[in-house]
């Protein structure tokens, strides 16, 4: 494995992997790997021949007030683990390196980054598929690997990948749990044992949701309600926001059918966390 910050290193490793015809897969990341990224590491390392993790804390993503600053960078212990895993490279630039000082240009995907976090995180997303985008053109992959937890982001990755006409493949893992069912989150290194455990309620109301629905309950209200009513057995659960939208276009629904995405974001202590399931009604 061989890790770069420069981005002439990663366009003449992969074109090199690319003239030996290797198929050429990506993982883009924040860094403070864990098991949830291990997954997608895997996926991209059995579906392709030569594969790129990139390492890099988006400055542009963060809000005020949020934890740019105390973000969490393990970088030595990220290395060891994409050398474990059988990554070929890792790309783990500097803002400046990323973004030019005059850099004026922005990618920006229209309805889908409105909803659910976008109400909160204003301007979030654009700075996502900016990133995401520059990531793309450096590294030219045929396939790149999201994590389902973070729904709204794949979806809205996957659809400028295909308005843009992008060469390829978005592949969304499923989301990868702690034992107690919590999402795995590199957020959750903010959170003590105690906050890890009262944490869990929040996969317990999706999964109480989906019971509910299963069931035949079609009022989204109700379903709603109920979520926040189990997440209320933890006074100290901020609720961002309970959403039961359209899966594909992530907006509102008067009533429940088809393929649904159960969302839910929430702050315990000093981290926010996200969760949401999929269900499909009309299977």
């Amino acid at each position: 494995m061989e890790a770069v910050q420069r981005i002439e290193d990663v366009r003449s490793r992969v074109k090199a992997a690319r003239t030996a015809g290797k198929k050429i897969g990506f993982v883009p990341t924040m860094g403070a790997l864990h098991i949830g990224h291990i997954s997608l590491i895997d996926t991209a390392v059995a579906d392709c021949d030569f594969v790129v993790v990139s390492i890099f804390v988006n400055p542009t993503q963060f809000g005020p007030g949020e934890d740019f600053q105390k973000y969490p960078s393990p970088l030595e212990a990220d290395l060891q683990i994409c050398e474990e895993h059988k990554v070929d490279l890792v790309f783990n630039p500097t803002p400046e390196i990323m973004y030019a000082k005059d850099s004026l240009t922005w990618v920006d995907v229209e309805k889908l980054t409105g909803p659910l976090c976008g109400r909160s995180r204003p301007g979030h997303f654009k700075a996502v598929t900016t990133v995401c985008a520059k990531l793309f053109n450096i590294v030219l992959p045929d396939v790149a690997c999201f994590g389902q937890k973070d729904a709204q982001q794949a979806l809205v990755i996957k659809k400028m990948v295909a308005d843009l006409n992008m060469p390829l493949e978005i592949i969304v893992c499923p989301t990868v749990r702690e034992e107690n069912g919590l999402a795995v989150s590199s957020r959750n290194r903010y959170l003590s044992a105690q906050q890890r455990n009262d944490a869990a309620i929040i996969y317990k109301s999706l999964c109480k949701a989906a019971d509910l629905i299963n069931a035949g309950n079609t009022d989204p209200r109700a379903v709603i309600a109920e979520i926040r009513r189990t997440m209320n057995h933890v006074p100290e659960l901020q609720v961002d926001y309970v959403s039961i939208v359209d899966a594909q276009t992530l907006q509102d629904l008067d009533n429940i059918t088809g393929r649904v995405l159960v969302a839910v974001a929430a702050g315990l202590g000093p981290a926010r966390l996200i969760d949401n399931i999929v269900v499909d009604v009309d299977r």
